[in-house]
């Protein structure tokens, strides 16, 4: 049923960039593998899945260890400080970097492991009083400030839109994404290479593709609904 459930979302992926006129290399399907054992993750990499995104520090931590296959480790959820640890050099992206404070914790673990970090900064393009992110106005600022550390690279821009039946609704903000990227690519800021634009999950992908995603994150389209009891 995965392998059915991927191709099926490939191929609304594949009819999305047509409609937009963009190529279908340009989006990576990231499978959101949250909650989901790891006989679900290893059947998904069976039917060609390489890109796995979790929620839980703690959760990606252990999957990475116990997953033979190499895999490429999406840090998607919100993350703590005492978190970092846990995903820095076994994450290959940290798509929810929510503040500055954040963002300095990460450099400050990085520097510890000699590594550089792939971020994300998380925008809350929709001003949703429950969710995490910086506003527009204070995106630009905390850019330059971060531009300036050493052991981190801001890579693009990532969103949560509202949760809506009808993905329509969410456009908006989704193009709202694409223009603040365009937008601050266009000041070439050292150290900051806006490639990468993370925003659509199972409800709305397609419409976030045609709007300009370059990373999707689904979850139940791939893997069925998920239990929240564990």
């Amino acid at each position: 049923m995965i392998k059915e459930n991927i191709e099926l979302v490939q191929e609304k992926i594949r009819l999305a960039c047509q409609r937009a006129g963009r190529q279908e290399q340009e989006v990576t399907l990231i499978a959101v593998s949250k909650t989901k054992p790891l006989s679900m993750i290893e059947e998904a990499y069976r039917a060609g899945m390489r890109e796995f995104g979790e929620n839980k520090p703690q959760e990606l931590r252990d999957k990475a260890k116990l997953m033979k296959e190499p895999v490429r480790w999406h840090m998607i959820g919100t993350l703590q400080s005492n978190k970092i640890k846990y995903v820095t050099g076994t994450a290959c992206l940290i798509h929810s970097v929510d503040s500055v404070n954040l963002a300095k914790s990460i450099e400050k673990e990085a520097s510890k492991k000699d590594l550089i970090m792939e971020i994300l900064l998380e925008v809350n393009i929709a001003e949703e009083e429950t969710k995490h992110g910086f506003s527009v106005d204070e995106l630009l600022s905390a850019i330059f400030e971060l531009s300036q550390l050493p052991h981190l690279k801001i890579r693009g821009l990532m969103t949560v839109a509202p949760y809506t039946e009808n993905a329509e609704e969410n456009r908006i903000y989704f193009r709202k994404m694409k223009e603040l990227l365009v937008d601050i690519n266009a000041k070439n800021i050292d150290n900051v290479c806006m490639d990468t634009l993370s925003m659509g999950m199972s409800s709305d992908f397609e419409v976030a593709i045609e709007e300009g995603a370059t990373m999707v994150r689904v979850g139940t389209g791939i893997f069925g609904e998920r239990n929240y009891l564990q």
